[in-house]
């Protein structure tokens, strides 16, 4: 059977530990506070992370090359 829709990917959460200095805890801690006030919804650093990471990594061209890349190489057994 073929449709439109492809099959959906793995979407079960991984869960990471990591270890911040206390500078960037505490930088975390006003970008959520700033983010209280932009958008009048209150949301822990922890909770905008994933978010930050996601739009960091989307905007560095040199990762997304380098990144195609390397799975191009796994691909052709390199």
């Amino acid at each position: 059977m073929s449709l439109k829709l492809e099959r959906l990917p793995d979407r079960t959460p991984v869960r990471m530990t990591v270890a911040l200095d206390p500078d960037l805890a505490a930088a975390l801690t006003d970008y959520a506070a700033i983010y209280q006030q932009a958008y009048g919804e209150e949301e822990k650093p922890e909770t905008l992370i994933p978010a930050m990471l996601e739009m960091f990594l989307a905007s560095d061209a040199g990762y997304k090359r380098a990144r195609r890349a390397l799975r191009d190489n796994a691909r052709n057994g390199d």
